[in-house]
């Protein structure tokens, strides 16, 4: 299990991932086909259970036509 801080800027993440393909009118079946990830393991990184890699946020942000440091922009700035 991850520390808390940890666990809590995962969820941050996820939320802008969440947030990206709303904006961006993609259901997470349409992300996920996109990006190449089962509906499944999708979902689990946009729930925050799961850690992606690199990689696989770079597949995610470019499946939903973001840039990567979107997903792991700080919320004051």
């Amino acid at each position: 299990m991850p520390p808390d801080r940890v666990r809590a800027r995962r969820l941050q993440i996820a939320d802008q991932i969440r947030a990206a393909r709303i904006r961006a009118r993609y259901t997470q079946e349409a992300a996920a086909i996109r990006a190449g990830l089962s509906l499944d393991s999708y979902n689990r990184i946009e729930q925050g259970h799961s850690a992606p890699r690199v990689d696989t946020l770079i597949r995610i942000a470019d499946a939903i036509g973001v840039r990567l440091s979107q997903f792991v922009r700080e919320d004051d700035e």
